[in-house]
């Protein structure tokens, strides 16, 4: 009845909407009628409810449409052709976004919250399940505790089967195979990549269900039973999903100097966006970290094969047949997350070459099988990933005016500052107040930013040639010992970046002297405080290429668990951790006695038994001894996995704090100031180094006082 009474009243606005859109009003009625509407968001602010949200998203997209046939109707006059072309390519753009508006909010605006459907106490009824773990160029040592988590998960054993499927086809992943007992397939061919390798394992295998995790995933011990119970409930169920949680700091939060106090790039994605889809029946595969019905996969012919985003496009294949999809906001799985920008900008443009392919090969609104609601879902999906060059064109729009003075929207200033301003303020607004604690304002601009000049020609020649291109496996679990500045990720944003600059610098000269130069200082001014708008998250953007040192190999997580300490001379002391991981731990002090005797193993005390580790004290202070462990035998190793990386609770965290757009927008800032802050420490430490030594030519060095 409430969403009914919703719909009635949205549907009651839009006589109004149109009327507002299409009434032509001076500038000062303009923002008289802003400030109205923005006086009014902030009333209805105070309200948490859903349907608040929903005429908010209403009011909008009202303000946006408006901005929009304003920019239709009274600003596309140009008086020469390269005007013409620059003015029509930055509205094409803006078309661009406002569709991408209107699609996310069909996305997020009614998340489905969906909750664990429980397995029947009768395990004889329980499915069979087939757990594909797929490598082709990856360590042991990243591939060695997926498999051993794998084991840990709590299904009947004869119900459950792992394989490694291994494409590289190397000796030492098959003697792991048969160490710790299970499956091992590989094939004499890498055809078709990842989506070859598991339509080869799927000839193989017989389980009534298939999971897949990325060979860096690791499963809680509840995985299965947090995900199968659907399949038993409904028989038209073929995709279950979770979300990719990274135990791992992407470079956005390692490089940048609060990216741990923002939500991680992909949790828009893996929250809002995904529960969204799930709403419509739309959940996109992605990968890893998922349970699917085989018999579904099986009328679909298998993984998708013809684009490199075989996940996404498998969902597609099997919702166009009527197979039902569902997402299972909890993590139950973790991985690692690009260690280096690079890495991530190549990741990144595999995944847009894929949903380009997808567009021009089986594009979503063409064909039959697909809900109007699914087909939108998948198009915003596609269309979001062609954002570079809109990215660029408003990147680079202020630079017409400001350094060549063309005229590339025909309006004067104040009219379009009294449309614009509502149309971004509630853009902004409603997506904090809905997105908030899982992607702040103004930080997409980054993250689309880092890679808007590598996506344009892969989307490009993708979009006219669909089949070019192959599938790049993403290196994981490297290390880096020492920090340094990427330039070539960066090269061409530090381009725009002085460009920019001197295009700032440019316009304020000539709204000082714009007698002189006969300009409108408004004009001026609007295109300056879009200049240094751009400049600031240029900068941002350039910051993330500065890599910092990436030296501790595995995640350590803050667990309690009782400890026996045994020193050389036989005698043992009790303890407990303070945190734990898969290389070693931090125990609390229990007293001075490692000072004069040596720390030979520590004793795990678990509910399941004890776990003896050799180790070796790193360092020591006031409270706690640091650890490293020596090598672990695969038993004793796989009941660790059990301990710190397969707890059920092993990935669930506190939500981020909600968003204030005012404050992510000074975070961003900081960004900016910190790149040049230690730029400067850096090279001010150098110097300082330089100084206190000298080098004589015969290389004897003589440190000056």
């Amino acid at each position: 009845m409430k969403k009914l009474l919703i719909i009635l009243l949205v549907l009651a606005m839009v006589p109004v909407a149109l009327l507002v859109v299409i009434t032509p009003m001076d500038s000062q009625k303009q923002y008289i009628f802003g400030l109205i509407s923005i006086g009014l968001l902030f009333l209805m602010g105070f309200s948490k409810k859903r349907s608040i949200s929903v005429i908010m998203v209403v009011m909008s997209l009202l303000m946006s449409t408006r901005y929009m046939y304003f920019r239709l109707t009274q600003t596309l006059h140009f008086n020469s052709e390269i005007e013409t072309i620059l003015g029509m390519g930055l509205f094409l753009a803006e078309v661009y976004v406002w569709v991408l508006l209107l699609l996310n909010y069909l996305q997020t605006i009614w998340p489905l919250k969906r909750e664990i459907v429980p397995l029947p106490d009768d395990m004889s009824l329980w499915p069979t399940v087939d757990v594909y773990i797929p490598t082709y160029n990856e360590s042991l040592d990243v591939v060695r505790d997926t498999v051993l988590a794998a084991q840990c998960i709590d299904y009947p054993s004869d119900k459950m089967k792992i394989y490694l499927l291994d494409d590289g086809k190397r000796r030492e992943f098959a003697v792991f195979a048969a160490d710790v007992g299970v499956g091992y397939i590989t094939r004499n061919d890498n055809s078709h990549a990842k989506a070859g390798n598991l339509n080869h394992a799927m000839k193989l295998t017989q389980g009534e269900l298939i999971t897949v995790f990325d060979c860096d995933h690791v499963a809680t011990r509840i995985f299965l039973q947090a995900t199968v119970g659907g399949f038993l409930k409904d028989p038209k169920l073929a995709l279950v999903q979770t979300p990719h949680y990274f135990y791992s700091p992407d470079p956005f939060e390692r490089n940048l100097s609060v990216g741990r106090n923002i939500p991680n790039e992909g949790t828009l994605f893996y929250g809002p966006i995904q529960q969204g889809n799930d709403n419509w029946n739309a959940t996109f595969f992605c990968g890893s970290c998922a349970v699917i019905r085989r018999s579904a996969l099986e009328e679909i012919g298998g993984f998708a094969v013809e684009t490199v985003t075989e996940d996404a496009h498998t969902a597609l294949k099997m919702q166009r047949l009527g197979w039902k999809s569902a997402f299972l906001d909890i993590p139950l799985a973790a991985g690692l997350a690009t260690e280096r920008l690079v890495l991530h900008v190549i990741q990144r443009t595999r995944w847009a070459r894929g949903m380009t392919q997808i567009f021009r090969l089986d594009n979503p609104l063409f064909g039959r099988g697909l809900t109007i609601q699914q087909r939108l879902c998948y198009l915003s999906a596609m269309l979001y990933y062609q954002f570079a060059l809109p990215r660029i064109a408003f990147l680079t729009a202020p630079l017409a005016y400001l350094l060549f003075n063309l005229n590339i929207i025909h309006s004067s200033a104040s009219l379009v500052f009294a449309y614009a301003l509502p149309h971004l303020f509630l853009a902004i607004y409603i997506n904090s107040r809905m997105n908030g604690r899982y992607r702040y304002s103004f930080w997409g601009e980054i993250y689309d930013l880092v890679l808007a000049f590598h996506l344009v020609l892969p989307t490009v020649v993708t979009m006219f040639f669909p089949k070019r291109g192959k599938f790049n496996v993403t290196d994981k679990g490297a290390l880096l010992d020492v920090g340094y500045f990427d330039f070539r990720v960066v090269r061409p944003h530090l381009v725009i970046a002085i460009l920019l600059g001197i295009g700032v610098i440019a316009g304020i000269v000539r709204a000082f002297a714009h007698d002189y130069y006969g300009v409108d200082p408004r004009v001026i001014a609007l295109n300056v405080g879009w200049g240094l708008y751009s400049l600031i998250f240029l900068l941002a953007a350039i910051a993330v290429a500065r890599e910092t040192r990436q030296t501790r190999k595995t995640i350590r997580i803050d667990v309690t668990i009782p400890v026996l300490i045994h020193y050389a001379s036989g005698i043992s002391s009790r303890s407990q951790t303070a945190d734990l991981s898969m290389g070693g731990c931090r125990i609390e002090l229990p007293d001075d006695r490692h000072l004069t005797d040596e720390i030979e193993e520590i004793e795990l005390l678990l509910q399941s038994g004890a776990i003896s580790i050799p180790v070796k004290v790193v360092t020591t202070d006031e409270r706690y001894i640091r650890l490293m462990f020596d090598d672990i035998p695969l038993s004793r190793r796989r009941e660790l996995v059990r301990v710190v990386l397969a707890r059920a609770d092993a990935w669930i965290q506190p939500p981020k704090p909600q968003d204030n757009p005012f404050r992510s927008l000074a975070t961003i800032v900081r960004c900016v100031f910190d790149l040049f802050w230690m730029t400067w420490k850096t090279r001010r430490a150098n110097r300082r180094t330089q100084a206190k030594v000298q080098v004589q030519e015969d290389g004897t060095r003589i440190t000056l006082m």
